[in-house]
């Protein structure tokens, strides 16, 4: 094990040891979340102490919390017992035999699996200047000593709590679907013939940070002229945890100066790559869930079983690619030369990595 992940309450009687902090959603199944709680008795003056794994989708900053609302809403809490033992414990994991030499004797192993229709983590991009926790959804494994669970006349003080973010994350599948391919056949009102435009990608999947080929074909068989090409690329990103909010990013923006004139074919392949890097000043952009400070990316398209429940996956995010024929003005302006216009599907993800 090449990095053990600890943190330490307050008063020094837990400390929450994970062996990693990254768990990959298969789309059938979760990774199990495995850990172990080390546990000094003598701090606990007779209470209890619990380790919870949430998943809670956060739309506002802790500090706007002046009065009494909460800007935290948890999709999904598990709680268990671990001082004194209320139930026997499964047998521990090669991971938990690992931190358990690093805890001692006093180490608790603790289990938890996440169900597969539980959203993975996603955060929204803040202003440059906001501080705290990023809206969006998040995971967190959280020790405390209390004397119940979950009581709301009991306050936890934050002395004895440790908690720590983790991840649920997917990687792009083994099997790819077919390149996407749009027809679009445009008549102009001053016409006999139509302006066709076809566009088309090898594959519909790619990786953060690869080159997107996307390839063009104009038959015009019309007296106007194409004067550029522009292709789009747009984040949409739908929170369908509460009224089903859509907003709409474009992440990526150019221009090409291929002009194409009338009765004339063109082809052409042109080369993309959306970046976070150019899109940093975009307040609510849809990143990967990011673990303190780490560098993150665009966030990943989100991938559900067809009989999932939408409603529960808090943050879910697709992207689009709108190849535009831009036209001249024409006698009559933009009224009989409007762009043409094709939309392709398309999928950013991570590649698995050769361990998983």
């Amino acid at each position: 094990m090449a990095k053990v992940y600890k943190k330490t309450s307050g008063n020094g009687s837990l400390c929450l040891y994970l062996g990693k902090r990254d768990f990959v959603d298969h789309v059938e199944s979760v990774d199990v979340v495995d850990g172990v709680l080390k546990i000094d008795p003598s701090g606990l003056n007779g209470r209890k102490v619990w380790v919870q794994l949430a998943c809670a989708f956060r739309y506002g900053k802790e500090d706007l919390d002046v009065i009494g609302v909460s800007f935290r809403k948890d999709i999904w809490v598990k709680r268990i017992q671990l001082y004194p033992p209320a139930a026997s414990n499964p047998p521990s994991t090669p991971m938990q035999d690992a931190l358990l030499k690093k805890a001692g004797d006093q180490g608790h192993p603790f289990t938890f699996q996440i169900p597969i229709n539980l959203p993975c983590s996603v955060s929204l991009q803040p202003a440059p200047e906001d501080a705290g926790k990023a809206c969006g959804v998040d995971y967190e494994v959280k020790a405390y000593i209390a004397n119940e669970a979950d009581s709301l006349d009991e306050k936890v003080d934050k002395k004895d709590t440790c908690r720590l973010i983790i991840r649920k994350i997917q990687y792009a599948p083994d099997k790819q679907a077919a390149g996407p391919k749009a027809d679009i056949n445009k008549q102009f009102i001053n016409a006999d013939k139509p302006m066709h435009l076809e566009a088309s990608m090898e594959k519909e999947l790619y990786y953060h940070g690869d080159p997107i080929s996307v390839k063009v074909k104009v038959n015009n068989e019309t007296s106007k002229v194409v004067k550029k090409v522009k292709i789009t690329i747009d984040q949409i990103t739908d929170v369908v945890l509460y009224s089903a909010d859509k907003y709409n990013k474009c992440v990526l923006n150019e221009e090409f100066g291929d002009q194409i004139d009338a009765n004339s074919t063109f082809e052409k392949e042109y080369s993309l790559t959306p970046l976070l890097a150019n899109n940093k000043e975009k307040l609510g952009l849809a990143l990967d869930g990011r673990l303190k400070d780490e560098d993150t990316n665009l966030a990943s398209s989100t991938i559900v079983r067809p009989d999932m429940n939408k409603d529960m996956q808090g943050i879910m995010v697709s992207y689009k690619i709108k190849v535009s024929l831009v036209m001249g003005g024409g006698l009559l302006g933009s009224l009989t030369s409007s762009d043409v216009v094709a939309e392709l599907p398309l999928v950013l993800m991570s590649p698995k990595p050769a361990d998983v």
